[in-house]
């Protein structure tokens, strides 16, 4: 049989439209790095010396009954695992880390996920996003795998460096969606798919405390959490790698009804033809573009706090075991990814049936899942030793953070469908600053784990998330950009900085450019 006869049959077998395949491997995706990302707040907990507290401070730590209240039933999954660690030479030992330490390894990551994220967009806006996702969290695959390694080489330093390894790989995953977004989901669905791929982040960060706490009960070899996770992301690569592609255009398997639709529905010109450079001056002074980094700055602030602390709260303070504090930490992520599909089938529903506009709309749940988690947060630091209203608290935060896959997350596909690969990875690459910060800073100030210091860190939280609010509230937008399509939109009024590249002489008199040409781009 011929190419374009399995073509044609595969047209026929993958009847489901492939942008919900794209849309379900996506979801994978996150997930799978998501897990990746946390699961180190579970194993630290396994992989440090604990010193017993020389006394009890009445009132500012939970008193510890994990021999009387915590016999659990659930199978301890390390039991059943092949002894990986023992062929490699690492193991059960642990490792005298204080909590300053212990913070800064856990902001290692965000390093290097800074740093790849500009990169990382400009990658997926020249090569396309299948490439640029695929080998970014392949690379994060093959360093979680061989971090047990790493760090029986090299203690600290060696955990360090390889976890910047797998932040740096996971930087551009963003971007490359949301630019993959962006060229294959029509506005009016993008609140829905956003939920459902970026929600993936929130699969990742139910199942990965809650498989860690498995393979860490008792006595369990904490170098598993990262032989399984790791292994996982790098069978996910090889489906990715063969059933997803950059446009609707240069997929294969596509129906051309469905083809016909996307192209007829999407917006972005880059669907259609080559983008001119980047216009970096007009997004440096783009205050929708500016107040969207504030708004991710204040989410990521509080959700950082979230995944990467949390477990430590729940351990540290609360006291809980460590099979519990696996669940407990996958409760709140369980309430976000459900009410994130609510918040996200209402919002396109909404913008369908022009009972708002897209503006409105990313403003609502942009202060849906800023300002109120801000408020239960608090409400759970004051909550003291009482475990089921501290959980419930933080429960009903994170539920109220789902808002933020129907605005923060996809606003820069509103603002700028062309460059969205860019100012995504603009967005996403400062805000992640917060994920260096935030552990670092609660390793300072909850040196002795009392209730009175973490107290500050969550009022820190709250005035961070409620700040950055007001600002997107004032100056965000879910508009294109003149910036986006000057041959659109043309230059405003007052725009006094020249042109962004010198016109050709024959564009000047209206001839149009070769690289203007409307055909569709054939790479894959």
């Amino acid at each position: 049989m011929t190419l374009t006869g399995w073509r044609l049959l595969l047209n026929r077998v993958l009847f489901v439209p492939q942008r919900y395949i794209l849309g379900l491997l996506g979801l994978f995706a996150l997930a799978n790095a998501f897990t990746m990302r946390v699961c180190l707040s579970m194993t630290i907990t396994q992989m440090v010396v604990h010193a017993a507290p020389s006394e009890h401070i009445i009132g500012e730590t939970c008193p510890d009954d994990n021999d009387l209240v915590n016999e659990t039933l659930t199978t301890n999954v390390s039991s059943i695992l092949p002894p990986v660690s023992m062929v490699f030479g690492v193991g059960r030992h642990r490792y005298d880390w204080d909590e300053k330490t212990q913070g800064f390894l856990l902001s290692a990551f965000y390093y290097g996920y800074v740093l790849t994220h500009l990169p990382g967009g400009r990658l997926a806006e020249k090569f396309g996003g299948k490439w640029t996702i695929g080998i970014s969290l392949l690379i994060t695959s093959v360093a979680t795998v061989v971090t047990p390694w790493a760090v029986s080489v090299g203690g600290a330093l060696g955990l360090f460096i390889i976890r910047v390894i797998e932040g740096a790989g996971e930087g551009p995953v963003t971007p490359g969606f949301v630019l993959l977004l962006a060229r294959w989901v029509p506005p009016a669905e993008r609140s829905r798919f956003g939920a459902m791929i970026f929600g993936g982040a929130q699969i990742g960060n139910i199942l990965g405390p809650y498989i860690s706490g498995l393979l860490l009960a008792d006595g369990g070899d904490w170098a598993n959490v990262f032989y399984v996770f790791g292994g996982l992301g790098i069978i996910w690569f090889l489906f990715w790698v063969l059933l997803c592609y950059n446009t609707p255009n240069s997929h294969p398997f596509i129906s051309d009804q469905e083809r016909k639709y996307l192209n007829e529905n999407i917006v972005a010109s880059g669907l259609h033809k080559k983008l001119d450079p980047v216009p970096f001056k007009a997004l440096l002074r783009s205050a929708p573009l500016w107040s969207l980094v504030f708004a991710a700055v204040g989410h990521d602030w509080g959700y950082f706090t979230m995944i990467t602390d949390l477990p430590k709260y729940f351990s540290g303070v609360l006291k809980f075991n460590i099979k519990d504090t696996g669940l407990m930490s996958s409760l709140p992520y369980i309430a976000m990814y459900i009410c994130s599909f609510m918040f996200a089938s209402f919002c396109d529903i909404c913008i369908k049936k022009k009972w708002h506009s897209i503006t409105t709309g990313r403003k609502i749940y942009t202060t849906v899942s800023s300002s109120l988690p801000a408020l239960f947060i608090i409400l759970a630091s004051y909550s003291g030793c009482d475990r089921l209203q501290a959980v419930g608290l933080f429960v009903a935060s994170m539920a109220f953070m789902g808002g933020f896959y129907s605005s923060v997350k996809i606003n820069a596909m509103d603002i700028a469908p062309n460059y969205a690969g860019t100012c995504s990875a603009m967005v996403n690459g400062l805000a992640a600053v917060s994920g260096i910060t935030t552990p670092y800073l609660i390793g300072l100030l909850t040196p002795d784990q009392t209730i009175g210091q973490w107290r500050i860190a969550f009022w820190t939280v709250f005035a961070v998330l409620v700040g950055t609010n007001i600002i997107y509230l004032i100056w965000g937008s879910g508009e294109q950009q003149w910036w986006d399509d000057v041959d659109k939109y043309g230059y405003p009024p007052d725009w006094k900085h020249g042109p962004f590249k010198k016109r050709q002489e024959d564009t000047e008199k209206k001839v149009v450019h070769p690289k203007h040409d409307h055909s569709p781009i054939s790479d894959d």
